[in-house]
Parts: C-alpha cells; structure tokens; sequence
C-alpha cells in the first residue's frame, strides 16, 4: 500500500474516531433537529481531527501528522 493511501485512509479513520462519539454527545446534550446534528459533527470533527499527509523527501515518501493538541508536525513512522 502506498504511503498516500495510507495517509488517506489514517484521515478517514481519525475522523471517524472523532465523528461517531461527538454525533452521539451532540444529540444526547443539545436540542438540536435533523440534519443539525451530524453537520455540527461533522464541523467538529474536521477541526479536531488530525490531519495526515504523503510528502516526497529526498530519503523518499514519509507521511507527516498534525494535530490540534499536539504542537508542531510529527513524521509517523
């Protein structure tokens, strides 16, 4: 698998992970209706998520991270 794919779906999955429990809390804690609730999930979810990406170095493909609650770009490995 490729390191792009990978980091694509690393994205998919951490905001998945981020998605499901924060759709769930909105709906319990808010009174908000229909399509309300997973767009406030979803907005939540794209800014909390970390982000993951495939950059070509001179040593080859490396896939790099950043986050929100962690400062700076970590390379992952």
């Amino acid at each position: 698998m490729s390191k792009k794919v990978k980091a694509f779906v690393y994205n998919f999955l951490g905001f998945l992970v981020i998605y499901i429990p924060t759709l769930y809390v909105v709906d319990i804690a808010t009174h908000l209706q229909g399509i309300w609730i997973p767009m406030t999930g979803f907005m939540v979810s794209v800014l909390v998520a970390p982000k993951f990406q495939a950059v070509k170095t001179h040593e080859g493909e490396k896939i790099y991270m950043k986050w929100l609650f962690v400062k700076g770009v970590r390379e992952i490995k």
